[in-house]
């Protein structure tokens, strides 16, 4: 008899402040997180990741998008180096290390002020065992 999980999964929210902004503007470092992460964690990377430089209409709003597809969800990331901020987003269906995670990307971006939220996703999502 097969048995209900429900629950969909883990979803690591970093906002990290007062972070190396020559870092933040590195289009092949920002490339070089998102392809290598998801190995670091576990997790199955199903695209190249995709990072673009964004110029808006506020300059202080430019920096880097990026985002990887994994097999479990997603990785984004989103950088302000004029402010040396960066948002990064890790979303998987099955868990993963979070410290893990979370040390290496704080690391990373040499963040000296790291706010970190981890929220379990889908409380309400049926998946059968």
């Amino acid at each position: 008899m097969k048995s209900q999980i429900y629950g969909y999964g883990p979803h690591l929210m970093l906002d990290l402040s007062d972070c190396n902004s020559t870092i933040l503007n590195d289009l092949d470092a920002c490339f070089r997180l998102l392809n290598e992460l998801p190995e670091r964690i576990g997790m199955t990377k199903i695209t190249q990741p995709y990072v673009f430089r964004y110029c808006g209409v506020v300059p202080e709003d430019e920096g880097i998008t990026g985002v990887t597809i994994i097999a479990e969800s997603h990785i984004s990331l989103h950088t302000y180096p004029k402010k040396k901020f960066v948002f990064v987003d890790i979303f998987s269906c099955k868990p993963f290390d979070v410290e893990r995670a979370k040390d290496h990307v704080i690391q990373f971006f040499q963040s000296k002020s790291p706010s970190v939220h981890i929220k379990e996703r889908g409380a309400a999502f049926p998946s059968v065992v």
